[in-house]
């Protein structure tokens, strides 16, 4: 697969704690877009942030438990972003998700000479 030029980046800001069906969400997000074929995905770990409950989450270590803010980016073309758009609607339930156009310079493995 290759991607070049213009593309779009989804970043999707969910909790640690958040899950789907039994798994963490973050998990079952990129397992579906991998399904989906989109071109490639990383989850992201934050050390600490708020939302729109105003709720500070922190890896403070008097507060090592509390749920922390995960981001999720995939990048891909425009329409298999949009094609997976109903798909993450349906899946998370709170949280902030991002699309902005990117332009791709390099992406994939180089061949072997």
């Amino acid at each position: 697969m290759r991607i070049e030029g213009h593309a779009k980046l989804l970043r999707i800001y969910i909790g640690e704690t958040d899950r789907w069906h039994g798994q963490p969400l973050y998990m079952a997000i990129l397992l579906k877009a991998r399904e989906m074929g989109l071109a490639g995905g990383t989850v992201f770990r934050g050390i600490a942030g708020y939302g729109a409950n105003s709720v500070i989450h922190t890896a403070n270590i008097l507060r090592l438990s509390e749920d922390l803010p995960i981001v999720i980016e995939i990048v891909d073309a425009d329409e298999k972003i949009q094609a997976f758009l109903p798909v993450l609607d349906e899946m998370v339930n709170e949280g902030l998700i991002l699309m902005r156009e990117v332009e791709v310079v390099r992406y994939g493995k180089t061949s072997a000479d």
